[in-house]
């Protein structure tokens, strides 16, 4: 094998986020529209690694996709170790906006993807002018808990695994063993408790069943594209944020799971790029 670069370009940013100092790991490639790229809970940005390095999407676009605080490479703030992590909605939101804005991004296109998928949905609502377009990976307005979470942060279990073995049957079945195992890698280098905390967000506080008919699709449409192999945001969660808010474009991609940029990224893409013409189009 030759050695060789992608063209990812990774480094660090120095900001103040919900107060606090913080060191946030960026990584992006590309040129022209910017693509804001949210990871899933407990993960990290490595997880649009087939985003970042096709050349279809970086000819017409500035692709950026960063770790949340406490996830990755990103640093949890000073004084972690005397609080505990929770994600909230309003915590979210202030921290994609201030990255956004911290890198001059113009209007990017958001794409997110399970938790990042429910923040899509808030960020439609709350605010559309910020994107000239949103695009909902697994996205689903609740879901209710299907296991003991309190499993992924106990001293007698091993955290990373245990979420990795959560995590694993949200897979579909067709992705590739290197792609699939790279994805469950991600989640068994999680930093303790932080998966749990971004689950306080994605299945209690995130809830945003009450307000997705508010969404105003005029103002900034919505792009919804979620697996078929999925059973915490399943294509008929999907379907239901679609019925109540006029004007949300629905796919439901074929053989692809929860992490469908991750975890099989070539298909994943034959489903993006269309959707990144048809916004590139209608901005034009």
């Amino acid at each position: 094998m030759k050695p060789s670069f992608e063209p990812i370009i990774g480094r660090y940013l120095n900001l103040e986020l919900l107060g606090k100092p913080h060191r946030l790991y960026i990584e992006e490639a590309g040129q022209g529209v910017p693509l804001l790229c949210l990871h899933t809970a407990g993960a990290d940005a490595r997880q649009y690694r087939g985003v970042l390095n096709d050349p279809e999407v970086l000819r017409h676009h500035r692709v950026v996709t960063f770790d949340l605080p406490w996830h990755g490479r990103s640093s949890p703030p000073p004084g972690w170790h005397n609080e505990e992590y929770k994600l909230t909605s309003r915590d979210y939101m202030d921290v994609i906006l201030a990255v956004s804005d911290a890198l001059g991004l113009d209007r990017p296109i958001a794409m997110g993807c399970s938790i990042g998928g429910r923040v899509a949905l808030h960020l439609a609502l709350h605010y559309p002018e910020r994107f000239r377009s949103i695009i909902g990976l697994q996205s689903g307005a609740h879901v209710s808990r299907y296991f003991d979470s309190s499993y992924l942060h106990r001293s007698d279990v091993h955290g990373g695994e245990a979420c990795a073995g959560v995590v694993s049957g949200l897979i579909g079945p067709f992705s590739p063993d290197s792609d699939r195992w790279e994805t469950l890698w991600h989640y068994m280098q999680g930093g303790p408790g932080v998966f749990l905390g971004d689950l306080y967000f994605y299945q209690l506080e995130g809830d945003i069943r009450a307000d997705v008919a508010k969404i105003d699709t005029n103002r900034c449409p919505l792009y919804l594209l979620t697996g078929e192999y999925d059973y915490s945001c399943s294509p008929d969660d999907t379907r239901e944020v679609a019925k109540q808010a006029a004007g949300i474009d629905v796919t439901i991609m074929e053989r692809l799971g929860h992490f469908p940029m991750s975890e099989n990224p070539a298909p994943f893409l034959s489903y993006l790029r269309p959707v990144l013409e048809r916004i590139r189009a209608a901005t034009a």
